[in-house]
């Protein structure tokens, strides 16, 4: 049976705060009208616990803290000294001010920050609503971004240029500038406030070597997880002092993490090794250079380079995830067998998380369009809960759509029907506008061999 169309997950960028190339751009006007039930929104707010060992976290704090994504090392660690404000210009919509309000509520708790909102005044860390096309023309490929030391688009265009939006010549963090569009889906929108406000706060740098993070230019998670949170409390630790250098900030993070994970000092260090720029480079051609073969060339090599180096962790699973949606256009069968051992290597490493869930949910699609619901339906349940966990609405809009598809080919009508509702809701907050969550239904009603006959 032949796939014939596939699931394309909205929010779900390939580097860190890209702008999707594949789904069309929802509007404000057409956001504000809709016939679909009321927008769903995640209650539960609480990351869960890192499981980590405290020595394998202290590397990876000094690896975060003191390089730039870009590779060059920071002189000294910044902070905010003091109770933090932060305060939103521009357009905001309803879901940006409940998911700020939920995410800071997070950070006081979670994290201990002292950091509070404010609708007036000056504040540390102004978040600016803007439209994506604004946001286009200051930065091309991005959708959301951080940047110190300017007071708007204008000025940051003139500054951009100087060393006045130069992290590593901060001495400390005093001003900030978030600028993320208004004029997206509200996830997409609660996913920039979320990393955006972790950069804002501490750690500029992503690794891919953290499966447990939002720090990780995969992507996959969306929400500031536990893992993310304890390290926002250790940069804000008063044993770590604005300033410091990487020797000194060394010197202590151990005992910090001590302090304040206990549990990580009985986890057994089981370090992964630095992730090396080649692959990276690899990666980062095959999810985003112009030209197929040579995307498909690069994915190819990322897969070979991962197993050359003795990889069994998400990297490798990554890589096989990569070179699958190369394959899915021309080969179906061999894009679906690299998305198994995607699926396999992340039940391994990040089992139950929003890695493994994407990739059930891409082989669900398959089940259904070669007519195996119950075989969906299997993996359909376990992604459901993992994207709940993730707290990913169009993950989980996603996996109630396929589950309604299944559940029809089984003649479970009813079941069916309630799943298709309870996905319209999820949709709304994870696609956004309702001709792209009508666009998601259609897309998943064609895997279903029974509708060709309708």
């Amino acid at each position: 049976m032949v796939l014939r169309s596939f699931i394309l997950l909205a929010g779900l960028a390939l580097t860190a705060c890209s702008v999707p190339t594949d789904t069309p751009l929802p509007t404000r006007a057409v956001v504000a009208e809709t016939t679909l039930p009321p927008i769903k929104r995640f209650t539960s707010t609480a990351g869960f616990a890192p499981t980590r060992s405290n020595a394998d976290m202290a590397r990876d704090f000094l690896d975060l803290s003191f390089q730039l994504e870009s590779g060059r090392a920071l002189p000294r660690l910044t902070k905010f000294e003091g109770p933090i404000t932060v305060r939103i210009e521009g357009r905001a919509t309803q879901t940006m001010q409940q998911d700020l309000t939920a995410l800071l509520s997070r950070l006081r708790r979670e994290a201990r920050l002292d950091i509070s909102q404010v609708t007036s005044g000056d504040a540390n860390i102004t978040i600016h609503a803007v439209t994506r096309r604004n946001i286009r023309r200051a930065l091309p490929n991005a959708a959301c971004f951080v940047v110190p030391n300017v007071t708007d688009l204008v000025d940051y265009r003139g500054a951009r240029a100087s060393n006045r939006t130069d992290w590593s010549a901060l001495q400390n963090r005093e001003r900030i500038a978030i600028f993320l569009s208004y004029d997206t889906s509200p996830q997409d929108i609660r996913d920039c406030l979320h990393e955006e406000l972790a950069q804002a706060l501490g750690p500029l740098n992503d690794l891919f070597r953290l499966h447990d993070s939002v720090f990780n230019d995969d992507n996959f998670h969306s929400v500031l997880t536990g893992f993310d949170m304890l390290m926002l409390r250790a940069y804000y630790d008063p044993a770590i002092k604005n300033g410091m250098t990487r020797a000194e900030a060394s010197a202590r993070i151990r005992s910090v993490l001590a302090r304040l994970n206990p549990s990580g000092e009985r986890r057994a260090s089981n370090p992964l090794p630095t992730t090396p720029n080649a692959w990276k480079s690899l990666i980062t051609t095959a999810l985003g250079a112009p030209g197929s073969n040579q995307r498909l060339n690069a994915a190819n090599r990322a897969v070979a380079f991962a197993q050359s180096q003795g990889w069994r962790d998400h990297r490798l699973a990554f890589s096989h995830y990569a070179l699958a949606r190369q394959l899915r256009a021309d080969d179906l069968d061999q894009a679906k067998l690299h998305f198994e051992q995607a699926a396999l290597l992340y039940a391994s490493v990040a089992n139950g998380g929003p890695q493994e869930s994407h990739m059930l949910i891409q082989l669900a699609a398959y089940d259904i369009s070669d007519g195996n619901p119950d075989k969906a339906l299997t993996r359909l349940n376990a992604a459901k809960t993992a994207a709940t966990r993730a707290q990913n609405a169009a993950q989980l809009a996603s996996v109630l759509m396929l589950q309604s598809e299944a559940l029809a080919m089984t003649g479970r009508t009813q079941d069916a029907r309630r799943a298709r509702l309870d996905s319209l809701g999820w949709a709304r907050y994870g696609f956004g506008p309702d001709w792209a969550v009508q666009a998601r239904l259609r897309e998943i009603a064609a895997l279903n061999p029974q509708n060709e006959r309708l």
